[in-house]
């Protein structure tokens, strides 16, 4: 699960590098609609980075559903890819059709979530 660690390091230092460029580097360059488009895709970019160090975590105490917990990580990294920067090149290009990828990247987001659940249920003793 050391994929899972490096991931979500790295997942939060890009995270933390496009807040700051979005507060610094954005400002006043694009709207304030699309600011805000940025902030909330780093928000769950930084959520799911994190979240992925839980999949590390877990993974040694979750022994019961091993393929479900590697799955919900790389279901995480699809998600921030999906979700986060769809919203990132929207923020930067306004070409509003990228919101439809959004969503897909959600549903990634829910599905990891909902594996780690169901890992959880089938935890040995």
């Amino acid at each position: 699960m050391s994929t899972f660690v490096r991931l979500g390091a790295i997942n939060l230092f890009l995270a933390v590098a496009l807040g700051a460029f979005g507060a610094h580097g954005l400002e006043g360059k694009i709207t304030d609609h699309y600011l805000e488009i940025w902030k909330t895709g780093v928000q769950y970019h930084m959520l799911h980075g994190t979240g992925m160090l839980l999949v590390a975590l877990l993974s040694q105490f979750l022994g019961g559903a091993p393929k479900a917990v590697k799955a919900a990580g790389y279901l995480f990294q699809a998600g921030i890819i999906l979700f986060a920067g769809s919203l990132y090149v929207l923020a930067l290009t306004g070409i509003g059709v990228l919101g439809a990828i959004t969503p897909l990247g959600g549903v990634c987001f829910l599905s990891g979530w909902a594996l780690l659940a169901y890992a959880a249920g089938k935890r040995t003793k």
